[in-house]
């Protein structure tokens, strides 16, 4: 087998790998995502709107 068969084997193997663990961890993401009831979802968008709402209120530097 020729040298430059081999490293594009080596290429597209480790190529495939990456796949291969990209999709694992989207799906674990998406199964904590879905872990979540719809009453903690809306509670902890309620949290971070008030967080935000607080962070807004406050004088901040001016840019300019």
């Amino acid at each position: 087998m020729a040298a430059s068969n081999r490293a594009w084997k080596i290429v597209g193997l480790a190529g495939l790998v990456g796949v291969v663990a990209t999709g694992a961890l989207v799906a674990r993401n998406e199964r904590e995502r879905r872990a979540y009831t719809p009453d903690e979802v809306r509670d902890r968008l309620h949290e971070r709107l008030r967080a935000a709402e607080g962070e807004a209120g406050r004088p901040g530097r001016i840019i300019g």
